[in-house]
């Protein structure tokens, strides 16, 4: 088969996967032979964040470029309501449509949660979507889109997920393009059950538990503690949401095995994320930053895996400490295909993010600092990192939270209003404060949240 100059991509985009449940990461307990191998011969980013920890938000940083503050999509976007036929970034120039322009074919399949979840996708060429129904369970049937098409599917759906990916490299017509494949999976997602006996036993035997010796999260309280069933049993849940990465896991080799049947993956980038990351237990929560209110802004929930494997693209058997997040790998995507924009429309996506292609290639100007602060957001709450501070500003700043994760990594003790740290908060506030006037759009300024449309059944950004 003809190897394309330009690369394929692959990126696994998965819902609620967090870093802490891989074994690159530190975790041993998961069994993931095949993420595994992709970090043990590829490139592991050790701190990947998401811009904002919720799925809608996470995704639509990914595809944009750009903050939640800029493309205002602040929240999940729920299911079953009027705004289930809006699309939430069609003022947004997205990265398939920029590779669509450069010649790339796109294909999208599984989630994508950023609206019109029964018609065909903006920017792919291809799609075939888990649907709108709610609640979504992981096996049983449910009603697929291929496009508009309405499709009905049985089993389970990161089984189904994975077929269709299959399906799409198989049944390709114009094969001299390169393509974007973007592989949507949501076993990890809840409600933990359901998945396949044969993993969630093996977990159940090797007689896993979730984090029990830290203390509860003190800045907030656990929100909807009974919404599944199987978050009573917390041992159970987390044997059931390693089996749904073990399932992921299976669908990785899977279609590994296709790209090299198919000759492609020596021309083939393939990318590893999630949308946000989620606690099993830590700081005592289940759940991502909505299970608190007010919302927190942990590590667990911050942190997403990025793991990238293309032997003759990138480097091999590297692990990089940079601080990178999703708006950089919007921009990193671009530069390692060699996607410039006009200056005007950089200056007109101002994306906060910044290509580290340098780092997995070699090949392109040598960048000689890289940032040492990290910013996230959720509706009108601002996170920043800097060294081992993080601020957490509120709405209302009597909830402000400081911490010292270098004394304090269980996030257990705020140091907001110690005089010790008076210069260290003064000047945590002040990055806040310049950022968000450098990058926020006023119409999406969630600080202003009362103003924003309030399309989720669940508003996490005020106690019901």
């Amino acid at each position: 088969m003809k190897v394309n100059k330009r690369p394929n991509i692959v990126l696994f985009l998965t819902d609620d996967h967090a870093a802490w449940a891989n074994g690159c990461y530190g975790n041993s307990d998961v069994m993931t032979p095949n993420l595994d191998f992709l970090a043990n011969k590829g490139v592991v980013m050790q701190n990947a964040f998401t811009p904002t920890p919720v799925c809608s938000p996470g995704r639509a940083c990914l595809f944009t470029g750009r903050i939640s503050s800029q493309h205002g999509v602040h929240d999940f976007i729920g299911s079953g309501l009027e705004d289930d036929n809006r699309n939430w970034v069609e003022n947004e120039l997205i990265l398939p449509e920029l590779l669509q322009v450069d010649g790339y074919e796109t294909a999208l399949i599984g989630k994508w949660h950023l609206g019109q979840e029964c018609l065909s996708k903006q920017g792919f060429d291809h799609s075939f979507t888990i649907g709108p129904d709610f609640p979504i369970y992981h096996k049983g049937e449910r009603t697929h889109f291929r496009g508009d098409e309405a499709v009905l599917r049985k089993g389970y759906m990161a089984q189904n997920i994975t077929d269709d990916a299959i399906e799409y490299l198989r049944d390709r017509q114009v094969t001299e393009k390169p393509f974007f494949l973007v592989v949507g999976h949501y076993a990890t997602h809840s409600p933990f059950e359901d998945h396949p006996e044969r993993l969630v036993d093996y977990y159940r035997k090797k007689g896993i538990a979730p984090a029990s010796k830290q203390t509860n999260y003190p800045f907030g309280i656990q929100k909807n503690e009974s919404l599944y069933q199987t978050r009573e049993d917390r041992t159970e849940a987390l044997c059931q949401y390693y089996a749904g990465i073990s399932q992921i896991d299976e669908s990785i080799g899977t279609i590994l095995d296709e790209l090299e049947k198919q000759d492609l993956m020596e021309n083939t980038i393939v990318i590893y994320t999630a949308d946000h990351g989620l606690n099993c237990g830590q700081h005592a929560l289940f759940g991502k930053a909505n299970a608190t209110f007010p919302i927190n802004m942990v590590e667990e929930n911050l942190r997403v895996p990025l793991i990238f494997y293309s032997p003759n693209h990138l480097f091999s058997q590297q692990v990089r400490t940079e601080w990178v997040d999703h708006t950089d790998l919007f921009n990193t995507i671009l530069d390692l295909i060699g996607i410039e924009e006009s200056q005007e429309k950089k200056i007109e996506r101002n994306s906060p993010g910044k290509s580290y292609a340098y780092f997995l290639t070699n090949t392109v100007p040598y960048i000689s600092s890289w940032k040492d602060v990290q910013f996230c957001e959720y509706g009108p709450v601002k996170m920043v990192k800097w060294h081992e501070f993080k601020l957490v500003v509120y709405p209302d700043a009597s909830q402000n939270i400081l911490f010292d994760l270098a004394k304090d990594p269980e996030e257990k003790l705020s140091y907001y209003h110690d005089e010790a740290y008076q210069k260290i908060r003064e000047k945590l506030n002040k990055l806040v404060e310049d950022y968000y006037a450098k990058y926020v759009v006023e119409a999406y300024d969630a600080r202003h949240f009362e103003n924003l449309p309030r399309y989720n059944k669940i508003i996490a950004w005020e106690e019901k």
